[in-house]
């Protein structure tokens, strides 16, 4: 004898089924089913080993400024920032806001200010490095800033600062694009450069100075000579940004074939300053110079000395790629 089953016996029969799960599951749950609750902290290594921090915080003190420019790329605002320290373009929603709290400068800073602000995290270091003890006390401190001591160099640290950022803020598409973008323009800056030699110079009330000490980092990984390294033995005391400044001669007597110059009154002057490129071209000693009389000089963008970033860095790479290709 055959047994058949009506197609609507079934559904009712299915239905039931699972009605009947439905009910069973109100009641129990397997482990299979439940979702692993997100992590409120993670642990991130530092400059002063590694720190278990807040994902996400909501309350955020940025004293950092090689931080500065990834965090506004996040869409971070912070409680409490070193106001006197920001660029003047690009962070008037930091400046502005009376909300966001005025930490002071590393010279002068505003503790007070910044233990007001009740941060969840402290992003501190780099100029901020010597209180690194002190926020300690206020909230959960973190030093992930660059430094040329940095395992792999400075370069390298940003990318590593960056990707922890991205990890904390679980903005990690975003901190790997920039870290690709910097990796892009070193590798494109690399390949435009042959071994020419630099003189690597800051400017400052009207005066020329040897900057190899502060931004020699920039040409680690590409293929140039520094005329003035602090190593070289071609000044005597390898100083720079001195009160007397690097005198003209000694320049001229070294004619390296290009300059990359800082402007560090153009950085931090509230007053009227000559600009880098005035001071250089008034220089009567270098008018004979490979640098000056082909116009390889890289004079790079004001906000980089405020804030040394990723972004800072991935700019200086593309002018240097531009200027050499040119």
């Amino acid at each position: 004898m055959k047994l058949t089953t009506s197609p609507r016996r079934w559904t009712v029969l299915t239905g039931a089924s699972i009605a009947a799960a439905l009910a069973l599951t109100g009641c129990s749950s397997t482990p299979e089913a439940e979702e692993a609750p997100a992590a409120s902290t993670i642990t991130v290594e530092t400059n002063n080993g590694d720190v278990e921090v807040p994902v996400q915080p909501v309350r955020v003190a940025a004293l950092d400024s090689t931080s500065f420019e990834t965090l506004l790329a996040f869409g971070i605002e912070p409680v409490v920032t070193p106001k006197p320290l920001l660029p003047s373009t690009g962070f008037e929603a930091w400046v502005d806001d009376a909300e966001v709290l005025d930490a002071g400068s590393h010279r002068e800073p505003n503790l007070e200010a910044v233990s007001e602000a009740a941060p969840d995290l402290i992003i501190g270091g780099y100029r901020f490095g010597d209180y690194t003890e002190d926020l300690s006390k206020i909230a959960t401190t973190i030093d992930i800033a660059p430094s040329d001591d940095s395992e792999g160099g400075y370069v390298e640290a940003l990318k590593a600062q960056t990707l922890t950022l991205g990890k904390i803020f679980d903005k990690e598409e975003e901190a790997e694009k920039l870290v690709a973008d910097l990796e892009k323009s070193t590798k494109a800056a690399a390949d435009s450069t042959g071994g020419e030699t630099v003189f690597l110079a800051s400017t400052s009330v009207g005066k020329v100075d040897n900057a190899a000490g502060r931004i020699s980092r920039i040409i680690e990984p590409l293929n140039l000579k520094d005329v003035f390294a602090v190593d070289s033995g071609a000044l005597d005391d390898g100083s720079h940004h001195t009160d007397q400044g690097l005198a003209p001669e000694t320049v001229a007597q070294a004619n390296p074939d290009w300059a990359i110059v800082f402007d560090y009154d153009a950085a931090t002057s509230d007053e009227e300053f000559t600009p880098a490129k005035d001071v250089f071209e008034s220089q009567a000693a270098w008018a004979e110079t490979t640098f000056l009389k082909n116009d390889q000089v890289v004079y790079l963008a004001p906000t980089f000395y405020l804030t040394e970033g990723i972004h800072a860095y991935t700019k200086a790479y593309d002018q240097i790629t531009a200027a050499f290709a040119a």
